[in-house]
C-alpha cells in the first residue's frame, strides 16, 4: 500500500517497518477508496507514522486521549522539523497529531477492535466523545485590487518564462484554482472559443468547470501553442510539468518584485492560496451570489465559502454605512415671556 503513496523506496521501507503497519495500510487504503486526494493521504501517512511510534508502548489498546496528547507533547519535534522542513512545535500542530490519532483509533474501533477485542468498543466510543482544545483561527489573507494588479504586472512579458509566469498568475486569479489543480491542468482540459472554460480536478477527484476571461483564454492559447493535448499547460524551464512547489516559488518571486512598488505586500504572507482567497473576495465584492462562488471554488459546503463574507472589510464598511444613524436636528420652540402665564402660576 505504501508504494502507492510514496515514490522513494527508502520512505516506503521506513513506513513499512514502523509499528501497526498492517492497520495503517488498511486505514490509508480506505481513504484512497473514498476518493481522497493522494497528497491528503500522504499527509495522513506521515502523521500516522509518528502516531504509531508514540503509541507503540500502549499495545494493549488501553490508552486515553490524555496519553495521546502527552505523546504529542513528548514527540521529537526536531526530527519532525527535519522531515517536514518547517517549524512544527505549535499548539495547532500538536492538536493535528491528536486528531490523526483519534481518527485512526476510531477506524480501528470499527474495523479491528469490534472483531478481535470487543471489550474495547466502549473505550473507543469514549475516545471519540472527548472534545479537543480549540485553537484560534487566523484571519484569511487576501489582496486588494491594486495589490493583485501589481503582482500581475511584475513578470517580464518580453521573456518566454515571463509570459508563462503572467499566464499562471492570471489563471490563478481568474479561476481561483488551487496550486495542485493548476499544476495538473492539461491542454485537453481547456475549451477555446466564445465561451472559453477549463475543467479542474479538485479535492476528492471532483471536477468543475470554470469560465475564462477572454484575455486569460488568449494568453493561455498563445502559451500552449501547438503542443500535444495530453501535455500540461504550465511547464518549467526544462520543459517538465510545473509542480505545486514550483508554483509557490513563482508566486513568491512575483510578490517580492511587486512589493518594491506596493509596500503593503511586505506585511502579508502571500501564497497561491492567497490569490485564491483574493479571487473569492473580489467576486463577492462584485455582487456575485455566494452559492455561485462556492461552485466556482469547488467547495463542498456553503459554510466554507461564507468565511469570505466575514473577512471582507470593504463590504462590512458598506453595510455599516447603510445602517448608519444620522443625527437629526430637533427644532425647539423659542421661549417667549408671557405675563398672563406667570400670574396664573403664582395663583396656583
Amino acid at each position: 500500500m505504501f508504494h502507492h503513496i510514496f515514490y522513494r523506496r527508502r520512505t516506503v521501507a521506513r513506513h513499512a517497518a514502523a509499528p501497526y503497519a498492517e492497520e495503517r495500510e488498511r486505514y490509508l487504503a480506505e481513504s484512497l477508496r473514498r476518493g481522497e486526494a493522494r497528497v491528503t493521504v500522504k499527509r495522513k501517512a506521515e502523521e500516522l507514522y509518528w502516531v504509531a511510534y508514540k503509541l507503540n508502548v500502549y499495545r494493549d489498546l488501553r490508552l486515553t486521549l490524555d496519553q495521546v496528547r502527552a505523546a504529542a507533547l513528548d514527540c521529537d519535534w526536531k526530527d519532525r522539523e527535519r522531515a517536514y522542513g518547517r517549524k512544527l512545535n505549535r499548539r495547532s500542530t500538536r492538536e493535528q497529531f491528536v486528531d490523526s490519532a483519534r481518527r485512526w483509533l476510531r477506524y480501528l474501533g470499527y474495523q479491528f477492535i469490534a472483531t478481535h477485542s470487543p471489550e474495547h468498543v466502549a473505550w473507543c466510543t469514549d475516545i471519540r466523545n472527548v472534545a479537543f482544545k480549540k485553537t484560534a483561527q487566523p484571519v484569511i489573507p487576501y489582496l486588494e485590487k491594486p495589490e493583485i494588479d501589481a503582482v500581475l504586472d511584475s513578470p517580464d512579458r518580453q521573456a518566454r518564462l515571463g509570459i508563462r509566469d503572467y499566464a499562471l498568475l492570471l489563471f490563478l486569479y481568474n479561476t481561483g484554482a488551487r496550486a495542485d489543480e493548476a499544476a495538473r491542468l492539461a491542454i485537453r482540459d481547456a475549451t477555446w472559443g466564445r465561451s472559453a472554460a477549463v475543467r479542474l480536478l479538485g479535492k476528492g477527484n471532483k471536477t468543475r468547470q470554470c469560465p475564462l476571461w477572454p484575455k486569460t483564454a488568449e494568453i493561455l492559447k498563445e502559451l500552449v501553442g501547438v503542443r500535444a493535448p495530453q501535455e500540461r499547460v504550465f511547464l518549467n524551464r526544462l520543459g517538465q510539468p510545473l509542480t505545486r512547489f514550483g508554483i509557490y516559488a513563482l508566486v513568491r518571486r512575483a510578490v517580492t518584485k511587486a512589493a518594491r512598488n506596493v509596500p503593503s505586500l511586505r506585511t502579508k504572507r502571500i501564497s497561491p492560496h492567497c490569490v485564491r482567497h483574493s479571487s473569492a473576495c473580489h467576486l463577492l465584492r462584485s455582487g456575485v451570489d455566494i452559492n455561485t462562488i462556492r461552485a466556482w471554488l469547488g467547495h463542498s459546503s456553503l459554510a466554507t465559502t461564507n468565511v469570505y463574507a466575514e473577512v471582507d472589510l470593504e463590504m462590512k464598511a458598506k453595510a455599516l454605512a447603510r445602517t448608519d444613524l444620522k443625527d437629526k436636528v430637533v427644532q425647539t420652540k423659542r421661549w417667549r415671556k408671557s405675563p398672563n402665564l406667570l400670574e396664573f402660576l403664582k395663583g396656583i
